[in-house]
């Protein structure tokens, strides 16, 4: 997977000049810092899962970690109440752990998922990451 490295904002993405907002990055541990510890072991477990299918970058800034394969595939949202998952499937997905669905382009539905202990990460949600991988990777 070849990135592009904007010169402006020092993040990298999966096409060269790709249209973006340029604010400065963080670190995964500035990102988690402020909030409760679960979180950033709900993260680690999403990723640690992630990281059995290949190769994902993680681009934090501060509203959350957005990971990424080729294209965009899930953001990772700190919030009061929970820690959300956003995840980009290639179809709209009914079920009740998911709270939010929007289409965002073409085929990809955005399914927000409020995840609050790291056993909220369990065969459901990695069957999703699977799904989201598969399809963010040309």
């Amino acid at each position: 997977m070849s990135r592009w490295t904007c010169p402006r904002c020092d993040r990298e993405f999966g096409r060269a000049r790709q249209a973006h907002v340029c604010v400065p990055g963080c670190t995964v541990e500035e990102c988690f810092a402020p909030w409760p510890e679960a979180y950033r072991e709900i993260y680690d477990r999403l990723v640690d899962h992630l990281a059995t299918l290949g190769p994902v970058h993680a681009d934090a800034v501060g509203v959350g970690v957005f990971l990424k394969s080729d294209r965009k595939l899930a953001e990772v949202r700190p919030k009061a109440r929970s820690l959300n998952l956003w995840l980009f499937l290639p179809r709209p997905v009914e079920h009740a752990r998911v709270a939010r669905r929007l289409p965002v382009s073409g085929d990809r539905t955005m399914h927000v998922i409020k995840l609050l202990d790291p056993a909220d990460v369990d065969e459901q949600v990695c069957a999703w990451l699977d799904e989201s991988f598969d399809a963010a990777t040309d």
